[in-house]
């Protein structure tokens, strides 16, 4: 079974089930994402877009195989990594967030804004 593994995470554009929880909290800031991998190299997936450098907060990264429930809204197909990358971001906390999180989902991420 480990080697079916190890074999599907080396080719390239097939991504196995993946996603990270990641939680940032400062003096004043809770925030609450889940990123679902659709295509991005597991390698690059766990040690680049999950490892997120936030000066001055504190972040926790969980990896999961799907992202939970509860998400207010979820950016789906959002492209990174010069538009060659796509991922599910799953937002969660404050829903009032989505005034801003739905015009950044379509105009920078080039997604699709859905509410669960």
């Amino acid at each position: 079974m480990r080697a079916w593994l190890l074999l599907f995470s080396l080719l390239p554009g097939l991504a196995l089930a993946e996603a990270c929880v990641v939680h940032s909290q400062a003096e004043r800031l809770d925030v609450k994402v889940c990123q679902e991998n659709r295509n991005i190299p597991a390698t690059l997936f766990r040690e680049g877009f999950c490892q997120p450098q936030l000066q001055g907060q504190t972040v926790e990264v969980e990896f999961v195989e799907q992202c939970p429930q509860g998400a207010y809204g979820i950016c789906q197909n959002a492209r990174a990594g010069s538009g060659m990358y796509l991922q599910d971001i799953h937002y969660y906390g404050v829903a009032s967030d989505a005034l801003y999180l739905e015009p950044a989902c379509k105009t920078q991420y080039q997604g699709k804004w859905i509410k669960p």
